[in-house]
């Protein structure tokens, strides 16, 4: 055997078993069961692929008619700016609206959540709305 096959075997040795530690508890061990709940945020791009762009009224309307009404807990609007890469080799970019929604995981939260990204596409002629979900502590 080699010295580094050696150094190799060795330092395998040493370091099976182990793992890093940040110092900070994951979600579900220091948080109590009825604070865990998913934050789900959308981004609606506000460009349309032909003709003028969403209008600040269309999207208030459309927070105010199709979000609200599901979402009456509450939720946080921001503007964002995004950008990805096209079919054609282009990077796009295009003003956007982020939706933060914080609710519990149940089937209720995912059919409504999938009606708003569903309606958005179709009133905007949009071809997506990125979804990212996590876990999450939540208190009041």
């Amino acid at each position: 055997m080699t010295g580094k096959a050696l150094l190799g075997l060795t330092l395998a040795a040493l370091l099976t078993g182990c793992t890093a530690h940040s110092g900070v508890a994951e979600p579900e061990q220091a948080c109590a069961a009825q604070n865990r709940m998913i934050q789900t945020t959308l981004y609606f791009g506000l460009s349309r692929p032909a003709g003028p762009a969403i209008t600040s009224k269309e999207w208030q309307g459309f927070v105010d008619t199709d979000v609200t009404p599901r979402f009456r807990d509450g939720l946080t609007v921001f503007d964002a700016r995004g950008q990805w890469l096209g079919s054609d080799g282009n990077v796009a970019r295009e003003p956007s609206k982020a939706l933060v929604l914080i609710h519990d995981r149940n089937d209720t939260s995912e059919r409504e959540i999938e009606a708003l990204r569903a309606i958005y596409k179709t009133r905007f002629a949009q071809e997506s709305v990125m979804r990212v979900d996590q876990n999450v502590c939540v208190q009041f």
